[in-house]
């Protein structure tokens, strides 16, 4: 089902106070957004903090470049990883999908981690089968 029917993600590779990286996930004309301090995890079974951010504008798909000092997320930023995405689920605790990029392929999922505070998610690389 990858196609230009799906919506589109990208991660970005930013190199702000410190190194982490951002998914972006287009969802309801904005693109839905989480720090991953450690990145995607690429091995099925894998467990990595995700941390809930503000609503990035669509923009932000082609968005390579240095946010200047002083701004919020000041420092280098380019794009990681860029594709289309087949949602499966989209709830307010979960949320599934089956990513088609250049370097991430089949299916993620995000669910909150109450336990560790507000905005805290963890992204997993499900099992293939």
């Amino acid at each position: 089902m990858a196609g230009k029917d799906c919506p589109s993600f990208v991660v970005h590779e930013h190199h702000a106070r410190t190194r982490h990286f951002d998914l972006r996930l287009e969802h309801e004309g904005v693109l839905a957004s989480w720090a991953v301090p450690k990145g995607l995890p690429e091995k099925p079974g894998a467990k990595h903090l995700a941390i809930r951010t503000e609503d990035h504008a669509m923009e932000y798909l082609e968005f390579e470049g240095t946010i200047p000092e002083g701004e919020y997320g000041a420092g280098a930023v380019t794009v990681w990883d860029r594709g289309t995405y087949e949602p499966l689920k989209w709830e307010e605790n979960r949320i599934e999908v089956i990513l088609h990029g250049r370097r991430l392929q089949g299916k993620y999922v995000l669910v909150r981690f109450r336990r560790a505070g507000e905005g805290q998610w963890l992204v997993l690389k499900a099992k293939e089968g």
